[in-house]
């Protein structure tokens, strides 16, 4: 397992990242049980793996330790999140702290390694700041909270209007952003600012929807326009042997991006994206390839 540092936060993290989150939900979202889940973070951690990401709404916070129990704490790095809303109005700061010590409770363990304000809007931007923000550092300087994060509601915000100046000046150790290959935008406006301040650069969206659901990406194909009507030369030998590894390569190696986040709640599919997770950087030419197609799009965001 490829492994880096994530920013200036010192964390030793394997660049593939659990995503406890999406549409599985390490399973639970298609029934499956907190054990069945937890044997997925297990063998995900096996993999060499320790870099997993959750989040109070996701739901599976319970099932992660779970299947953390019988390592040691250290061997592992938690991410977790909470929103900012809470009953559509602003959370205020003593309620951030109650929905952060929820997190600690249902983890199973007395600190967070990184605890992200979750999918932050724009317009919701300086509340998170001004407010709620100073409540997070507080909790850090008292122990429960090694480093501090935010994530972008990628899927509503596709080009990157908030993490894009959060990422300029703000106080931000680690930030979430969505990046894939059909909307590469974030190495414009905002993997540059994440370089230059060493702030730790977590990807989500990996591969989503329109890249592993074939009807789903020639719809998309054609809502862009795209000069390529289809992804199959992806497939061939010597290029990735399918869209979805050759996605997760795409952003793998795209500089600034330290960790990949992938998330499955079927261990075959774990392996297989883990073993997507370590292959060499996609060719020139076929970068060359998806950067003509796709390198100006900032309005999907492959989910």
């Amino acid at each position: 397992m490829l492994t880096t540092t994530l920013g200036k936060t010192g964390l030793k993290v394997s660049r593939m990242g659990l995503g406890c989150g999406g549409h599985s939900r390490l399973g639970m979202s298609r029934g499956s049980s907190k054990e069945e889940a937890a044997r997925v973070v297990r063998e995900a951690i096996d993999l060499g793996v320790n870099f997993i990401d959750t989040a109070e709404g996701y739901r599976t916070e319970e099932a992660v330790a779970l299947g953390i129990a019988d390592v040691p704490r250290d061997s592992v790095v938690l991410s977790t999140k909470v929103g900012t809303d809470l009953q559509d109005r602003p959370a205020t700061a003593k309620e951030t702290r109650e929905r952060v010590d929820g997190c600690l409770r249902r983890l199973g363990t007395d600190y967070i390694d990184i605890l992200h304000l979750h999918g932050v809007l724009l317009e919701g931007y300086p509340h998170a700041l001004e407010v709620l923000y100073p409540e997070l550092a507080a909790m850090r300087d008292e122990g429960k909270i090694r480093h501090i994060g935010i994530t972008e509601a990628f899927g509503r915000d596709t080009n990157h209007r908030m993490l894009g100046p959060a990422v300029q000046e703000g106080p931000w150790e680690v930030v979430m952003v969505g990046f894939n290959l059909l909307n590469p935008s974030a190495r414009k406006t905002v993997l540059p600012h994440t370089k230059d301040r060493g702030i730790g650069t977590l990807c989500m969206f990996a591969v989503r929807r329109a890249l592993s659901n074939q009807e789903a990406l020639l719809s998309l194909l054609e809502e862009l326009g795209s000069p390529v009507k289809d992804l199959d030369f992806l497939k061939g030998q010597g290029v990735a042997g399918s869209i979805e590894g050759a996605a997760y390569r795409f952003c793998l190696w795209e500089p600034g991006m330290d960790v990949i986040l992938s998330g499955t709640g079927n261990i075959a599919h774990l392996r297989q994206n883990a073993k997507a997770l370590e292959g060499p950087p996609l060719s020139d030419e076929i970068l060359e390839k998806l950067l003509e197609a796709f390198g100006e799009v900032d309005s999907v965001s492959g989910n």
